[in-house]
This record gives structure tokens, sequence and C-alpha cells, in this order.
């Protein structure tokens, strides 16, 4: 037969490891995976040069984009621009920082209807529990949403409120009903209300504004109120390598939980950060080198499954050199790959180990079976990696809607060279043509 593509290359990334080969595609999807010379026929053919790997495209499920309402921070069409840039074809939209935000399904609706016709890469949305909205969480579920998230404090902004332990215990039991997945951002609010309060320009006042123990604490509730309910949950951007055991024994007793963390936890330091620098403040904290290294080892034991950006953009006005004062988030969504391929060679660990954290194992997370994989049937989104090339970070050059950066004047490895979604080229000067993704059908 003959394919719509055949690509061609010396390094292929497979769910079996790396291979010499070609893959055909056809309809958008992979039809057939070959050894080298197998001679796919092909209405148009990529070869791909000899420094070059064929990876699958990374799925990141943590992602705030914002739009509608603050949209000078970060737009559907910067944000999936930045997206493909960085390899990745999938993303999972956060329920806020947007307004309104995505609790409800005219919330959903709303936020689907900005980002039709503009989107660059594929797009998914989780929905939001909040006080109050136990009701709605059937109705996001049934209308595409492929999980709810939470937090256990104040989330930063006024229309996204917190729960309490057992709200969120009573919103997981609802879950729980047609197994839903509960995500959540795990810091315990009274904790941090004992720990002292982030003062001036100093990083490691804020560091000690939000101690590890708030984190271990609140993931030792989530742990404790998915075992009860058996809801299916996941701790967002794990920092503390502290709750790892926790996560471990969890689930050898068959609680079904989960844990991701992101790149700005596994490449920057606490104690490289200079006092001002609040383009590095987030939440948890980026912590000491000694919890950096635990957190690789909890990777490559399994205990965290998954690397995604938690890229959350703000204008730089917003981002005053007083930690106390400046928004909290880390903008990452280009640079994911190249960040997390940097640390990772350093260390020895292969490019297929990275594949899995950042395309493979998100996927799974979401229930996207088609993607994160080069194989039969799956999605035809792929990303050409130069993995020896290296480039020097510069935000003005990035498509981030603000030029923001923690990481600025580092060099990286690792260049995109080209990103195909649903076997077309990615053309971010061009027109988009991602798609809208659904968990599940809308219900009559």
């Amino acid at each position: 037969m003959q394919h719509d593509l055949v690509v061609r290359a010396s390094r292929i990334m497979t769910p079996d490891g790396e291979r010499a080969g070609e893959i055909g595609i056809s309809g958008g999807r992979i039809e057939a995976v070959a050894s080298a010379g197998a001679a796919l026929d092909g209405a148009r053919v990529i070869e791909l040069a000899g420094d070059e790997v064929l990876l699958p495209g990374l799925v990141d499920t943590h992602v705030h984009v914002n739009e509608p309402g603050r949209t000078e921070w970060e737009g559907f069409a910067s944000a999936t621009r930045a997206a493909a840039a960085g390899g990745v074809t999938t993303i999972v939209d956060m329920p806020l920082n947007s307004i309104p935000p995505t609790v409800d399904v005219a919330g959903l609706e709303t936020k689907r209807a900005v980002a039709a016709e503009q989107v660059f890469v594929d797009v998914g949305f989780w929905g939001g529990a909040v006080p109050g909205n136990g009701h709605e969480l059937r109705g996001l579920h049934d209308h595409g949403v492929f999980g709810v998230k939470c937090f256990l404090l104040e989330s930063g902004v006024d229309e996204f409120p917190g729960l309490s332990a057992d709200e969120m215990e009573r919103d997981m039991a609802t879950l729980a009903a047609f197994d839903g997945l509960m995500i959540v951002h795990a810091e315990d609010a009274r904790a941090i209300e004992h720990a002292p309060q982030p003062d001036g320009a100093r990083y490691a006042s804020f560091l000690a504004s939000r101690p590890r123990g708030a984190e271990n604490l609140a993931i030792a509730e989530v742990i404790e109120r998915a075992r009860w309910t058996g809801a299916r949950a996941h701790i967002v951007h794990v920092s503390s390598s502290d709750a790892l055991p926790m996560l471990a024994t969890a689930r050898r007793d068959g609680v079904r939980i989960t844990a991701e963390t992101c790149p700005h936890y596994l490449t920057l330091t606490a104690e490289d950060v200079p006092d001002g620098a609040t383009t590095h403040k987030c939440c948890p904290p980026i912590r000491e080198g000694h919890n950096r290294e635990l957190l690789w080892e909890g990777l490559l034991s399994g205990t965290i499954d998954c690397i995604v950006s938690d890229h959350s953009p703000s204008t730089a006005d917003l981002k005053v050199p007083d930690f106390g004062a400046a928004w909290g988030g880390v903008s990452s969504l280009q640079l994911g790959l190249s960040l997390v391929w940097t640390e990772a060679r350093r260390r020895g660990i292969g490019l297929d180990r990275v594949v899995r954290w950042m395309a493979e194992a998100p996927a799974e997370l979401v229930g996207l079976s088609g993607k994160g994989r080069i194989a039969p049937g799956h999605d035809a989104d792929l990303a050409v990696l130069a993995p020896e090339e290296t480039f020097v970070v510069d935000p003005h050059a990035l498509h981030h809607r603000n030029p923001v950066s923690a990481y600025t004047g580092r060099t990286l490895s690792g260049v995109v060279r080209r990103t195909i979604l649903a076997g077309r080229d990615v053309d971010v000067d061009g027109t988009p043509h991602g798609r809208l993704l659904r968990h599940s059908p809308v219900v009559a």
C-alpha cells in the first residue's frame, strides 16, 4: 500500500527501544513500523539526518493556558505554538487561572469555544473541584474532561478556592462512582499558616514559608482519602522527596495513586536561586540539591510516574523582586524536553527513559491510549530531536506570550527540529490544525 507519509530514520524511539527503521502513516495514524530498508511506499517521504532521533510527540498534562480572562498571561495560540516548538503534541489545560474557571459544563464549553480554531497541537481539559460544585463533577466528566483538580489550600486566585480534606473526600467518593480521576495540589493549609511568612527578596525566606512538611502532610491526606473511597488520585508537581516512601507504600497497598514532578524540580536547586529571582518562584518551591537527587531516584524507581511542565506563566510586571508579592509560576512549556534531557544525559540516563516519562506515562495517566508511542494504530504525532545540538535559552526567542524565564542564559542540549501532528508538519507561523480532545462522549 502507499502511505500518505513515510519517515525513515537511523534512530526511532519505539516502545521496545531504539531502532533504525521507517514508519508508514495514513489518515493521521501510524500504519506500519518497519525495519530499515523495508522501502515503504509513501506519497511523501521524510529522511531524517544522521544526528536526528524520531520521538513520539510529548504529552504535557499540566499546562495553565489562562484563556479566557487572563489571556495576556498566555493564550491558546501562544501556548500551543510553544508546545509544538518543544516537541509537545498534546497538552491538557488546567481549570485555573482562566476566567471563568472550568468548574462546570458552561465554563468548559466557554473554554472550548475560545480554543477552537487556534490550537497548533491537540488540547484536552481538566475540570475543577471547588467548594459547592460536587454536583457538577459528573457533568464535567460526561462532557469530556480528563479528571478534576483541587487544591488543599487557597490556589492564589479568588475564583478557584481550595477544599478541605473532608470536602476532597466527598468529591473523591463522587468520582469513584464513575472511575473519575482527582488530581491534587497537595500542600497543607494549616502547616503553611504556621510557617514564617515570606519576606522580601531572600529566596531562603520563601523556601521556609512553604516547608516540605506541608507537602508531606497533604500527600498523606490524599493517600488515606483515596484508600477509603477507592478513588483514583494523582499528586501534581511533587517537590518533596520525603513523600516518596509514602507514595511507594500506598501503591504496594493497592491505593490507586500516581504522581508527577516537573523540570524545575529536576534541574534547579534552592542553593542556586539568586535573591530577588522571582522567575523561580513556584508552589511548592524549588528545594535543595539533595532533594533534587532523590526526586531523580524516585523517577528511576517508578514511584514518580511522569514529568510535566506545570507551565504557569504571567506577565513580567507580576514577577516583582519580592517573593511574598510576586506571582508564583515557572514558564517552561517549550523547554521541557531539552531541560530534562540535558540533566538526564549528564546522569547517564537514556533518551528512552525521558520519552517514557514525558510521552507514554502522561498519555496513560489521562487515558489517551493512542498517544505517546510510535506504534501501529497510534496517532502520528512525532518530534524530530537533535539530541547533541545545544542552544542558549533566550526568553525573547521562545513562543511563550511573555519573555519571562527561570532558564535565561542556560545552555541546553536537544533541539527540536520538526514536529508532526497527525501526520502533518506543524507550522507555527501557518494555519493551526490541532484538535480539541474529549475523554468521553457528550451525554445527550
